[in-house]
């Protein structure tokens, strides 16, 4: 048999079914009526297991195995068996990264040129994957592997999010994978995090008093997956994704995985960078000729940080280092379950640190809450706040984000960050490729340029598949990745991915044949007032990456005609791979009329029902920095009623209305260093009743307070005040709920068992008011908070 050809025709999927004609009989007991058995569709024999595993938001030199000062020894255990690549490139950006590894095309191509939350009607930014170019777990499970995914999913568009979809965009529907446990969106909390198994909202298995964490959850479901799967069909392979938040912000850590650092960052980002930068070369990361890139202006050294800053600074890297290197752990016992189970030898593992650079999106000083910086109210975290908050960075009280110091220093030795798709700290990101029996050295390291578009095709060659002309009856457009096969045993092959563009938000850049031309367009953190320049009075640097590994040496001035060829080929490739038009919009891309894409809600009412739960931000009628109401009517039992009617938001920022000891409580929690409650005088009789509360905004500006009344049957039974809202965003991964409140609680007047509504509710209802202040609302700020989130 193992010398057979592949009797299927495999470059169109599904697989048509093409029985062979012959005799049939009358009688199933005549001794001429045979049919063949039934096989279970395989892949070619031989076909490996694949784990890819995607790390969020790490730097080039933060890991251990890399050079960086985060211990990560499951990480160097992994690639003392297999090899480093020191040139593997993604997107500079979460959703876009993702949608090229799936797919094995440019994300541009994906439709995918930013995040969902900034999708237009271009075909390059619609956030819509074309059907022409179908996933890669699509294919591996139309050709007979099984497939889960496991963690983050940021590439569903934000009109699909909601419990009614389109589940098109969502893993376990149109992405081809048969398992999905884990989160929509671009980031999530790691102790209370908003979790589906499939398309249904589940609750985390425990809470954070019992030690619950995500990271652990989701190694352990991918665990019992494969263990399963294996258990079950032994001889199929499988294709794992394991996608965890860590370690994107916030950075929530148990508090002993940060102590372990402690006093380690002292020095500050300038010493650390340096220090990074002597260990990579002593380890021949990278070249022993390559520089160490200086900090720019718009990055400010240690040394002109406040003194009083400089402890909490110090803290904020070695919470964050515990969280890589706990993450490591965890990775290590997937890594260890595929081990024991005996089927190493023949499994490949990609593991990529990092879907982009270090994240700098925590501005200058680093956040307790990043939300107050969300909305514009980064002032209320004074060095005397942070500080006061210190011993609690990393714990579920906190949703904490590091300096952009320390983001820069995690990219040693490359320039810029995470969203700066035009230099190497962008995109540049280390990977390890692991595979007994493909891979006969051990320890190795490749230089040869890839990208993640190249692990798709890497994959099907690996195989034994053909790259599908059809799949479920759409012709398919090519693959535009170049297969890494080639490199696993010839560590001097000349790269064969020698063309490769980037883009993100205006930032862009062009590889070839071992030349780049990069133009850096906008700076990740001034989000707010930045005054960009127009696209062709951008200013282009030119780096000999042959001689040059860091992009350190600006070779524009001296070789003006070989720029101008290298920008002239960006154009083209860009016109090639929908990059065009080039879009650096603010407000106008999170305006769904203006952008082109389409909206869920719309109008100045919502009505919800019983039981409805777990809708996003955009799911809900906004009513921030506007007067709105709220109207529930509800049967009150005899004896009264208790829970929620209605919930937005949650521990870090948000508002309820609820009922405690049979009498209308409502509650405003800023950032959740301000609470505002407002309670009823007297209780709601029993029987059907409408409860109301009606907020009158103050108006003249952005988070402004307002007076709150309470009303049964239109009878105000309780007035109050609160100071002051949220202009912007409430959480990035809280929800609404009707009846009762999932996630963190906005109130601690009750929690997430006695949250469930005792009483009937009929339906809740908001209706906005006619004074809407969102206008005043600076377009630039609208983007900052959406590019945050991914």
């Amino acid at each position: 048999m193992a010398n057979q050809p592949d009797r299927h025709a495999r470059t169109m999927l599904p697989i048509p079914d093409r029985p062979k004609p012959g005799l049939t009989t009358y009688d199933a007991k005549d001794p001429d009526t045979a049919f063949p058995p039934i096989e279970p569709l395989m892949p070619p024999e031989g076909a490996p297991n694949v784990l890819v595993v995607l790390l969020d938001d790490v730097g080039f030199g933060a890991s251990s195995a890399f050079g960086g000062p985060c211990d990560t020894p499951a990480t160097e255990k992994l690639a003392a068996g297999g090899l480093k690549y020191n040139r593997f490139h993604t997107t500079a950006l979460c959703a876009p990264t993702r949608a090229a590894l799936l797919s094995g095309r440019n994300h541009h191509s994906m439709g995918m040129g930013s995040i969902t939350e900034t999708a237009t009607s271009a075909p390059g930014n619609s956030s819509l994957r074309p059907n022409t170019k179908a996933p890669l777990a699509m294919t591996l499970k139309l050709n007979g592997y099984s497939t889960a995914q496991f963690g983050k999913c940021h590439e569903v568009p934000v009109w699909q999010t909601s419990p009614m979809g389109p589940f098109d965009g969502w893993p376990s529907a149109g992405g081809g994978f048969e398992k999905f446990y884990g989160f929509i969106g671009g980031e999530n909390n790691q102790y209370d995090p908003a979790l589906y198994d499939g398309t249904t909202p589940v609750e985390p298995p425990s809470t954070p008093e019992e030690g619950y964490h995500l990271t652990e959850d989701l190694t352990d479901h991918a665990i019992t997956w494969i263990r399963t799967q294996k258990s079950l069909m032994p001889d199929r392979p499988f294709f794992a994704y394991f996608a965890p938040g860590a370690t994107h912000a916030p950075h929530h850590v148990p508090k002993e995985w940060a102590d372990k650092y402690a006093g380690k960052f002292d020095a500050g980002w300038d010493a650390q960078r340096e220090t990074t930068f002597a260990r990579q070369q002593e380890m021949g990361i990278i070249p022993a000729d390559a520089k160490l890139t200086p900090r720019h202006d718009e990055i400010p050294a240690w040394d002109d940080m406040p003194d009083e800053l400089k402890p909490v600074l110090a803290r904020q890297m070695e919470v964050y280092a515990g969280f890589l290197e706990h993450t490591d752990y965890h990775v290590g016992r997937l890594f260890d379950a595929i081990e024991d189970l005996g089927v190493m030898d023949n499994t490949i593992i990609y593991f990529i640190l990092g879907d982009n650079g270090a994240s700098a999106e925590g501005t200058v000083n680093g956040a307790f809450n990043e939300m107050a910086n969300f909305n514009g109210m980064a002032a209320l975290e004074t060095p005397e706040f942070l500080n006061s908050k210190m011993d609690e960075l990393g714990s579920e009280s906190s949703y904490n984000h590091y300096a952009v110091g320390w983001a820069w220093a995690m990219n040693s030795p490359l320039q810029w960050t995470k969203q700066v798709a035009s230099h190497w700290g962008g995109t540049r990101n280390g990977t390890i490729v692991h595979w007994p029996k493909g891979i006969k050295e051990k320890g190795g390291q490749r230089t040869q340029f890839t990208h993640v578009i190249d692990f798709a095709p890497t994959i099907l060659e690996a195989a034994g598949l053909p790259e599908p002309t059809m799949v479920n009856g759409v012709q398919q457009s090519p693959i535009e990745g170049t297969s890494m096969l080639y490199s696993f045993n010839e560590p001097e092959a000349p790269e064969r991915h020698d063309l490769q563009y980037f883009e993100m938000f205006g930032n862009r850049g062009i590889y070839f044949k071992g030349w780049s031309a990069v133009t850096k367009h906008r700076t990740p953190w001034e989000m707010v007032g930045a005054d960009l320049a127009a696209f062709d009075d951008d200013v282009w640097e030119l780096y000999d990456g042959t001689k040059d590994w860091s992009q350190a040496n600006d070779l524009s001035a001296q070789m003006p005609q070989k720029l101008h060829e290298l920008q002239r080929l960006w154009l083209i490739e860009a016109t090639k791979y929908n990059v065009l038009p080039i879009d650096d919009r603010g407000a106008e891309r999170l305006n769904p009329d203006i952008s082109g894409r389409p909206q869920l809600i719309k109008g100045t009412r919502q009505r919800f029902f019983p039981g409805m739960g777990r809708l996003s931000e955009s799911s809900v009628l906004n009513i921030k920095n506007k007067s709105f109401s709220v109207t529930a009517e509800v049967h009150i039992p005899e004896g009264g009623a208790s829970g929620v009617l209605i919930a937005q938001g949650g521990r870090f920022g948000g508002w309820t209305l609820f009922v405690k000891e049979g009498k209308a409580k409502f509650v405003y929690n800023v950032l959740g260093i301000h609470s505002f409650p407002v309670e009823a005088d007297t209780e709601i009789p029993a029987g059907k009743h409408q409860v109301r509360m009606e907020f009158a905004y103050d108006g003249g500006g952005l988070a402004k307070g307002g007076d709150v009344t309470l009303y049964y049957d239109g009878e105000a039974v309780g007035t109050g005040r609160v100071a002051a809202t949220q202009p912007m965003i409430f959480s990035a991964d809280e929800t609404t709920d009707i009846g009762y409140e999932s996630g963190t609680m906005v109130s601690p007047d009750y929690t997430g068992p006695t949250s469930k509504f005792r009483g009937k509710i009929e339906w809740v209802q908001i209706d906005l008011g006619e004074d809407n202040h969102d206008h005043m609302i600076d377009p630039q700020e609208r983007l900052r908070i959406a590019m945050a989130q991914q």
